[in-house]
């Protein structure tokens, strides 16, 4: 069974920075392709970020693009996403999630994602 547990969230201002961590377990983390989405009150869940299973390759949401960083230590089976310039509108609940097939690319799309953590709360205050 794969788990995914997201830590690191929190209450930060504007313009300030946090990293949110996803610890998986149940299976071969090097082997898949990992991406965090967000969903804020009353919206649906929006793609934030996605990366291949080697590192290699990211791909980033425009409304993120040049603030945030996603990046994964293998050996560690962790993913990361280095949040910083944070604005008022990135509050959310942020997510991880993984695909079922080994060897597939990321997509923007929750729909094609199969496991999911539980989330992690991230407040921008203005």
């Amino acid at each position: 069974q794969v788990q995914l547990v997201e830590s690191g969230g929190g209450l930060v201002q504007a313009g300030g920075s946090l990293r949110l961590s996803c610890a998986a377990a149940g299976r071969t983390f090097s082997n898949y392709a990992m991406a965090w989405f967000r969903q804020a009150p009353g919206k649906e869940r929006e793609f934030v970020a996605h990366i291949s299973w080697s590192g290699g390759s990211t791909v980033y949401a425009d409304s993120v693009k040049g603030r945030f960083t996603i990046s994964r230590d293998n050996a560690e089976k962790l993913l990361y996403l280095h949040m910083s310039s944070l604005k008022p509108e990135d509050t959310a609940v942020y997510y991880c999630a993984t695909r079922r097939q080994r060897y597939v690319t990321g997509s923007a799309y929750s729909t094609d994602y199969d496991y999911w953590g539980q989330g992690t709360q991230v407040t921008v205050s203005s």
